[in-house]
């Protein structure tokens, strides 16, 4: 009787089984015509969004040029201008700034977005693979060269070839480049046989070419064929107005990757951001809120900002508002000292108070001039505290801090001579 069961229940799960694996076929065809359905209108939206002409995109997602400051968007206009001809464009400025972000950007506008973007970092291989790399080989050219390769020049046929620190291109290859921009034409290495090839040129540079060029470094005529629309990418300290989107895309990314989730950027941290001077630009903004993601356990970003130091050995102040300047030593004591009353939410004494953490102590009066100087900031601020407390209002104090409304408490002034009974 048991194995009667037992084997009634089996057919009835069988036939069950049976009839879901009948359902698939219809549930995968629906899938797929919604899948051809999407995949339709991204194909749509993509072509509308590089039509030539059209403006650059801004976002904060992959791939994705991140600004508004003035000084970007007027980068980004010259794209808009420049993408739909064919003009040779050379993108210069500081490393770390996003010069490959430029140059895809002018890609991806351009008549030749449907083809190759070959992309070369010129510094990144030695000068005698360089040529080989740009223009190909036939097999037996040179030891090591068991087949043809095709160069990066037939690879970017009929598309844009992104040539970056083309300043690093050595003496003796650059008339073989010069030729191909002006011939369209070149042999491959160990080669007598002429290719012609119709590629767009986009070079990148963090170097100074006309000064190179003046100094014999660089080929002046191969500088003046690559400068016919030159783009400067302006650095990160001329476009503070970008950090606080560039910071809160790189928190979002790093967090995403990293299985975290951090939901607040502190205001303060955002301060001493916009007024760090960032040599590495960009990318070492982004290798900073990496480091700052690792180091946060909680939903707030926990930001390593002793590691920003000045590379001149001055100390910046960061004033509200203003930018950074070299201080005396009374304002670099006002600004610790307001930073550390920050980090304390203007506790001044106690174990964990701002006198403890500054070494100085409060409960003999005029110990030391520091503890005059702390004593000379937090004064008038209380004073300002208190007249508009009574208003039961918040006053901000420093950068991104404000001083919470607190009620005030009633106090009783003892007579004198007399104990309260």
């Amino acid at each position: 009787m048991r194995l009667r069961d037992e084997h009634t229940r089996l057919r009835e799960e069988y036939r069950r089984f049976r009839e879901e694996h009948a359902r698939l076929p219809a549930e995968c065809a629906t899938l797929r015509e919604e899948s051809a359905g999407l995949r339709g209108q991204s194909a749509a939206l993509r072509a509308a969004q590089s039509e030539p002409g059209s403006p650059i995109r801004l976002g904060r997602s992959a791939g994705e040029i991140i600004g508004q400051s003035p000084a970007f968007r007027a980068v980004l206009k010259q794209v808009q201008i420049v993408a739909p001809t064919n003009a040779t464009v050379l993108i210069h400025g500081e490393t770390g700034t996003g010069k490959e972000l430029i140059a895809q950007a002018v890609h991806r506008h351009s008549s030749r977005r449907d083809r190759a973007l070959a992309r070369i970092n010129c510094a990144a291989i030695s000068s005698g693979l360089l040529e080989s790399e740009l223009f190909g080989h036939e097999k037996g050219a040179f030891t090591g060269a068991i087949a043809r390769k095709a160069g990066r020049f037939e690879l970017a046929h009929q598309g844009t070839l992104f040539l970056d620190e083309v300043g690093d291109i050595p003496l003796e290859l650059q008339p073989k480049l010069l030729r191909v921009l002006q011939e369209r034409e070149f042999e491959r290495l160990g080669s007598t046989q002429t290719h012609r090839v119709n590629v767009r040129l986009v070079a990148a540079t963090s170097r100074d070419l006309s000064q190179m060029a003046i100094a014999r470094q660089f080929r002046d005529d191969l500088y003046y064929r690559l400068n016919v629309f030159p783009i400067r990418v302006p650095p990160l300290r001329e476009r503070v107005e970008d950090i606080p989107l560039l910071v809160r895309y790189f928190v979002n990314k790093c967090a995403h990757e990293m299985n975290k989730r951090i939901e607040t950027v502190p205001s303060e941290v955002l301060g001493v951001l916009r007024h760090y001077h960032w040599p590495g630009n960009v990318r070492e903004l982004e290798n900073f809120v990496e480091r700052a993601v690792i180091l946060s356990r909680t939903k707030v970003l926990n930001a390593p900002l002793d590691e920003l130091q000045p590379s001149n050995g001055q100390t910046v102040s960061v004033a509200r508002g203003g930018t950074a300047k070299a201080a005396t030593l009374e304002e670099c004591e006002r600004e610790h000292i307001m930073l550390t009353l920050g980090k304390t939410r203007w506790v001044v004494g106690g174990p964990n108070g701002a006198a403890a953490r500054l070494g100085l102590t409060v409960s003999v009066p005029h110990s030391s001039g520091r503890c005059k100087s702390l004593v000379s900031t937090v004064r008038p601020i209380c004073l300002n505290q208190i007249s508009l407390l009574r208003n039961n209002r918040a006053v901000s104090i420093g950068s991104g801090m404000s001083f919470p409304a607190l009620p005030l408490r009633r106090t009783t002034r003892r007579q004198s001579g007399r104990r309260p009974r």
